[in-house]
Parts: C-alpha cells; structure tokens; sequence
C-alpha cells in the first residue's frame, strides 16, 4: 500500500511538473495539427483502465479520425496511408503521447504501468492476465512499451498474417510482461522503468533492459530474434 501511494504522489508531481515544462512546446505542435491533415489536434480513444474499466486516453492526433475502422484496423504498418502528414514524426518521437500527462495527473493513468489497449487487444489477455493487470493503473510507459518499442517493424516482417502474428504471439507475451510489472511493482522499478524509457528513446535499439531486469518472461521463440 505505501509503494503504491508513493508512486501515486510521483506520479502526480512529474505530470505536474512535465505539463508545465512543456506545455510551451506543445504548442507549435498544436498548431501546426491544426493548419495540417484532418485540422484536428487531440485524438480521443475509449481503452481499458484499471479495474477493467474504459476511459478516454488523449493523444495528439496521428492518424485519419476513422482510421480504426479502415483497412488496417487498429494496427498501424510501414508507410501506412492513414498516417498523417505530421504523423509519422509524432509517433516515432513518442510526442504524440505527451497529452496523456493529463491523463495521469487527474489519475486515470500512471507513468508507468500496462499500456492502456483497445478493448479489442485486452480481451486477447486470458483471464488470468486480466485478473491481474486491471489491479493497477495503465501506464504511459512500462516494460511491456519498451520491449515492444519497435512493434510495428516487427509486425512488418510479417505483413501477410500481422493480425494473427499480433495476436497469437506478441499479446500473449505482451500480457506477461504486464504481469510482471504487476508482480514487481516497486518504486525502484518505477524509476528504472523510467529511465529506460529515456535510453530508449536516445538508444532505440539498446538492450539494456536485460541487464536490468533479469528475471522477465522469456519470450517465445519466434520473438527470441528480434527482441
């Protein structure tokens, strides 16, 4: 119970501080969405929080407003055409999640935690992975976002079965690296989680991670390559 008010508290002060911090880069971003593309600046979408639950994550808008329901569906590929013209930038830089800082201060999201997915995704989990990632708070990054930070390169080594790939290999063990943060949920792994949200970021294909923490999942042997 302390850890998780603890990290509750810092989760607060650094989406204070970072949407104050900020909040005057944001704005050319702002702008610029809205002289571009669909002329919309904030992306609204229901996904699964704790307990379960749907809310609205907020992201800068990326992609066409009806993009889910376009070929493709809620998995994005190389060169796909319903990225918009800033599009690509935002969702390599990760800039595009910056507005779910407002997510986090007003505690629908933590900083770190299981990514918040699509209903569609999260009903792939068993039950027992459900059981234990609706006990926390999604989070904006975790261990899952940084194992999977090349997700959409690895899923373009297979663009005749993406879905099925998605679906039967990677959310599986998606699921487990979420159990794991479950499990682990200490604020030394939250601060380290943190800073190997910040190498990666500098460091895309750093494999530091597995330094840090040891006793992850394995994962399954057609990801054993390229992770």
């Amino acid at each position: 119970m302390l850890q998780a008010a603890l990290i509750r508290c810092f989760d607060i002060v650094f989406s204070a501080l970072a949407i104050v911090v900020l909040f005057p880069f944001m704005i050319p971003i702002m702008i610029a969405l809205k002289l571009t593309g669909e002329h919309y600046i904030f992306y609204l979408q229901p996904r699964v929080g704790k307990g379960g639950k749907d809310f609205m994550v907020l992201k800068f808008a990326t992609m066409l407003k009806d993009s889910p329901n376009l070929p493709g569906g809620v998995l994005t590929q190389k060169n796909d055409p319903r990225i918009l013209p800033m599009g690509k930038f935002l969702r390599k830089t990760k800039i595009n999640e910056l507005p779910q800082l407002a997510n986090i201060f007003i505690g629908q999201m933590s900083v770190v935690g299981p990514r918040p997915q699509a209903r569609r995704h999260y009903e792939l989990y068993s039950d027992a992975v459900k059981r234990e990632i609706d006990k926390v708070s999604p989070g904006l990054s975790g261990i899952a976002s940084i194992v999977f930070r090349d997700e959409e390169a690895i899923l373009d080594r297979f663009e005749t079965n993406r879905d099925h790939f998605h679906d039967t290999i990677i959310a599986p063990y998606k699921g487990e690296l979420e159990v794991w943060w479950v499990q682990h949920r200490t604020l030394a792994n939250y601060f380290k989680i943190i800073a190997m949200t910040v190498i990666v970021l500098f460091a895309p294909h750093s494999r530091l991670y597995h330094k840090w923490f040891k006793d992850l999942p394995r994962p399954p042997k057609e990801l054993q390559e390229v992770l």
